[in-house]
């Protein structure tokens, strides 16, 4: 262990990842879902902060809500995770990185997976109201596990016990850190697994996407008028808008909320730019449009990253965005990479 603390920081010492490439805002997603979890020991806080310190990253994304678990004081979510953290570090985790990342002129945003209760079958809302709150597809239902779609549970963004609850969610993140600097709502969308073909259907279901996220907008102003409110969006476009029903576009094009982070995962550097390229023409903002790029697929390798990066920092687009932290060691290598002219997507 000692071992690895040194190699990583020899890396962030590195003078390369400072004084990288261009001078485009840098983002990064920090995941719950990494040994050892940010939030359960100072000594991660505070490594991440200097990570980002290091790799000018000017916001973080820090994962507080995911699979009905909080790490933030919760009545409606299992906040088991967050009370281990709690003990060991003495305080509020949450509170300590917010802290921290702002002494050092970091921005810190809650990333919240709303819609998603992931595979938890012990998720606190499914023992509340159980099925009735879940989306279905078109095969037949007998057990929860039937339920499942994409290998993941999905709530029913048009069910009101569904909108009360992640309202309430939001509510408890914005009294809890009132020094928090932004939100950003994650998977507000259905799954897009065997999708409907109805016409009709989709453009309900769409519109069911934007009422939610109407509904969380206006709760969430009403608590903190002047909180940054952002989403993701699904790539490529017409994955987002046929089968996941979210028009994530109009959502920026009548500034429903502050930007979008379009997650465009692909660890083909082509193909990456294809959908990069196709999702600009779809809104009249593309400085409000944040793009990321993966580290997280088995096949990225830090020469692909840095091609993507590339890519993403001349599109013109509002920032880069790094996903994710847990798969740092891509990261850093690719940030240290010296790439010739004109070979992103070579």
């Amino acid at each position: 262990m000692k071992r690895l603390v040194f190699i990583l920081t020899a890396f962030l010492l590195l003078p390369g990842i400072a004084g990288a490439a261009e001078n485009s805002p840098r983002s990064l997603f920090v995941s719950m879902i990494q040994d050892p979890q940010v939030l359960s020991s100072r000594q991660s806080i505070l490594e991440l902060v200097q990570f980002c310190k290091n790799s000018r990253i000017s916001i973080m994304y820090v994962q507080v809500y995911r699979a009905n678990k909080a790490w933030f004081p919760s009545k409606i979510a299992d906040t088991s995770l967050y009370r281990t953290g709690l003990k060991k570090i003495g305080e509020d985790p949450f509170t300590v990185l917010i802290r921290e990342a702002h002494a050092s002129h970091i921005q810190v945003h809650a990333w919240m997976n709303l819609l998603s209760l992931s595979g938890n079958e012990e998720a606190p809302l499914l023992k509340k109201y159980g099925v009735a709150i879940l989306t279905q597809d078109r095969t037949s239902k007998k057990k929860l596990a039937d339920y499942k779609i994409d290998n993941q549970y999905f709530l029913e963004p048009g069910d009101r016990r569904v909108r009360k609850e992640l309202t309430g969610l939001v509510g408890e993140v914005l009294e809890a850190y009132p020094k928090l600097d932004g939100l950003q709502f994650d998977y507000i969308r259905y799954p897009d697994a065997h999708p409907e073909t109805d016409p009709f259907i989709k453009e309900r279901k769409r519109a069911l996407v934007t009422h939610l996220l109407e509904s969380l907008v206006k709760s969430s102003r009403a608590i903190r008028p002047k909180i940054q409110i952002s989403t993701t969006g699904c790539m490529p476009y017409a994955r987002a808008y046929e089968e996941a029903f979210q028009d994530w576009p109009s959502w920026l094009d009548r500034s429903l909320v502050d930007f979008v982070t379009v997650m465009d995962y692909s660890a083909d550097p082509a193909e990456y730019e294809r959908f990069l390229i196709d999702a600009k023409t779809r809104t009249k903002y593309p400085l409000k449009m944040n793009i990321t790029v993966g580290a997280y697929k088995p096949a990225t390798t830090p020469e692909s990253f840095a091609k993507e990066w590339k890519i993403c920092e001349s599109s013109g687009c509002g920032s880069c965005v790094a996903f994710h932290y847990g798969n740092r060691n891509v990261i850093i290598s690719a940030w240290n990479l010296k790439l010739p002219e004109n070979s992103a997507t070579r």
